[in-house]
């Protein structure tokens, strides 16, 4: 009985110690940039944004979802896995349809340390040229 039970501890801790080293194994962001400034954008002239990434980490990563903070940003994302070393893309189209300044975020979520990431754009929409 008490071979048993030591074996069982033993068993435990080796695979604690496993699943402990391995967390350093996950996949991992490395973006070129979170942040971008647009700036003056004319009404109703729909714009662009892209954000590329790297896979840092040592396991494939998996974006299981991305969304704009309003209904005024439509975003796409890579679906298949990027393996390590490997690139993928967050694109949005912001519409410029509200005239002024504007602070949006796009939420990203994936199977990388750290959990979700946000990404964030600026700028100001002004009237457009007549």
């Amino acid at each position: 009985m008490k071979r048993t039970i030591l074996f069982s501890v033993a068993l435990l801790m080796t695979a604690a110690t496993l699943v402990l080293a391995g967390s350093g194994m996950m996949a991992a962001f490395d973006w070129k940039a979170t942040t971008q400034d647009l700036g003056k954008i004319p009404q109703n002239k729909p714009v662009s944004i892209s954000y590329t990434f790297t896979n840092k980490g040592k396991e494939p990563l998996i974006v299981t979802g991305a969304r704009g903070s309003c209904g005024c940003t439509n975003v796409t994302y890579t679906k298949e896995p990027i393996m390590p070393g490997g690139t993928g893309e967050i694109k949005g189209v912001y519409n410029a349809a509200a005239m002024g300044a504007f602070n949006k975020t796009i939420s990203v979520d994936s199977n990388a340390e750290g959990g979700t990431v946000t990404l964030s754009f600026k700028g100001e929409v002004v009237a457009a040229a007549q």
